[in-house]
């Protein structure tokens, strides 16, 4: 049976928590930092951190054109936090000069909950993910503020302002404004790896 070979962007953030977690949901994911790995993965996971710095850090190790051509061609991706905005075609509040790899149809807010000191927990119910509730960790975290017709919304949280999407998928991309990494819960990583990257229908490497 083909091993899938999972890239995570290991440029700035908690990547090191996406490779965990995918060791823990059963498969095996490794540092992504360098541009002729993009064209070895089956799937790429773009982790928290600071979307700005990220983006920056593409760029300066010729990662940013490979990663947006592949999300084009319709590699799956998965992005946590600061990766939903990398994934995210508009960014509400974006720093002067932003980029995004972009590739979901849908506007992000930056720091939408607030500030380090409002970071928060809540269960969450996650549409293909079974009970019980999946515990999210909201760190300085986005929330989409709105989505095109092909974007699934998987999850949303309640706040005084409404009610916000949290997570969402469209085609072979998810994303998620909250950190399943930091936990030990692995069940996105496994839905990402089974229902999205093993069921792509495109060619294992």
């Amino acid at each position: 049976m083909h091993q899938l070979r999972i890239g995570v962007l290991a440029l700035q953030g908690d990547f090191r928590e996406h490779i965990r977690s995918v060791d823990l949901a059963g498969y095996e994911a490794f540092a992504l930092n360098r541009a002729a790995q993009v064209d070895e993965i089956d799937a790429l996971i773009i982790p928290g951190g600071e979307s700005t710095t990220i983006a920056k850090l593409a760029r300066s190790f010729d990662l940013f054109a490979p990663i947006a051509s592949a999300i084009e061609s319709g590699l799956p991706v998965y992005g946590s936090c600061a990766g939903m905005i990398m994934l995210a075609g508009e960014i509400e509040g974006a720093a002067s000069g932003q980029e995004s790899f972009g590739g979901i149809d849908m506007k992000v807010r930056r720091n939408a909950f607030g500030r380090q000191v409002d970071s928060f927990e809540s269960d969450i119910h996650f549409v293909g993910i079974a009970q019980p509730a999946i515990h999210g960790v909201f760190i300085r975290a986005p929330w989409v503020e709105s989505v095109g017709e092909s974007v699934e919304v998987l999850a949303s949280i309640s706040t005084e302002s409404g009610e916000h999407p949290v997570a969402v998928r469209q085609g072979n991309l998810l994303a998620t404004s909250f950190h399943p990494e930091i936990t030990d819960d692995f069940r996105v990583h496994r839905y990402f790896i089974e229902e999205m990257v093993a069921k792509s229908g495109r060619p294992t490497r």
